[in-house]
């Protein structure tokens, strides 16, 4: 299965409040019902459930597969769900790609392993030991500012023999690096922006897609723009680019989901709340989203 088009990571709603964290917010189920529905109407191309923005890091493994099984549910096979299955100890990577593959979900995503600066021997073996644990498709996930692990394009070459290796999310923001990888792999493996900001430009040089937070908020923009390089309107394109743009700065202003969050709870569709160690959205950032989500209509 090919990866390609405009895709959400989904954020993982809660019940809890808008003025305090806490360390177990619950999942709210039946909103994740609602944001599915919405997301497929809107013409988004794929879901990633439990990726980073779903706040992988602070759900127990229960909830992780309890997450990705609703999704898939919700989708009900009309997108792709692809499960964010990344961890920094290879076995718990296999064990959550196992709970992955029985939850339904079509695809992996999977992350650089944070913490430990593997080398990029280490990677390679890594992400290789993975793919040889399941017949589902992968897309590598290599985020530098998260993981403080960079994957180097060398390193996904070796990796894009592998047949299931079949894309990366690529998150550095970097068009020379979307560059690299495209020489190197050529048609073996799929580039996709894991950076909303740089989705546009890295169309321009090979990207068949994003992996995107902002379409959490603006699914139809995202998935219009997708659209529009397919159809070879890039001036559309390049328009929905700069519209997006002011959002976009809004939602990276804090730790990410924390801004998506506040966001689509102005909108109405879900509670703020996010997990400790992330804390609610400063009332400043609050009102500046409301402005925007007004501006857009979208309120």
């Amino acid at each position: 299965m090919k990866f390609e088009g405009a895709m959400t990571a989904l954020v993982t709603p809660m019940r809890g409040s808008a003025e305090r964290s806490e360390a177990k917010c619950e999942v709210d189920f039946e909103a994740i019902d609602r944001l599915v529905e919405e997301q497929i109407a809107a013409g988004i191309d794929g879901i990633v459930a439990v990726g980073t923005t779903g706040e992988s890091a602070t759900l127990a493994v229960s909830e992780h597969v309890a997450v990705i099984r609703r999704v898939v549910e919700a989708a009900r096979g009309r997108v792709p769900v692809i499960a964010g299955a990344g961890g920094n100890a290879t076995a718990e990577a296999l064990a959550l790609t196992r709970a992955s593959e029985e939850a339904g979900a079509e695809g992996l995503l999977q992350v650089v392993p944070y913490y430990n600066k593997p080398t990029q021997e280490g990677l390679y073996h890594h992400f290789e030991a993975i793919a040889s644990s399941t017949k589902l498709p992968i897309i590598l996930y290599n985020v530098p500012g998260r993981t403080a692990c960079d994957m180097q394009p060398e390193t996904v070459a070796r990796l894009a023999a592998i047949d299931n290796v079949v894309a990366i999310k690529e998150a550095t923001g970097s068009v020379v690096r979307a560059t690299e990888i495209i020489e190197q792999c050529g048609d073996k493996i799929t580039v996709l922006s894991g950076d909303d900001f740089s989705s546009y430009p890295l169309y321009s040089v090979g990207s068949r897609g994003v992996i995107s937070v902002v379409s959490n908020v603006m699914p139809a923009a995202m998935a219009d723009m997708w659209d529009a390089v397919e159809a070879g309107n890039w001036e559309q394109a390049r328009a929905l680019h700069y519209r997006i743009q002011p959002l976009t700065r809004l939602l990276f202003a804090e730790s990410n989901p924390v801004p998506a969050k506040a966001a689509l709870a102005l909108m109405g569709k879900i509670g703020p709340a996010v997990r400790l160690p992330l804390a609610p959205c400063s009332a400043a950032l609050r009102e500046r989203l409301r402005v925007q989500l007004s501006a857009e209509g979208l309120l």
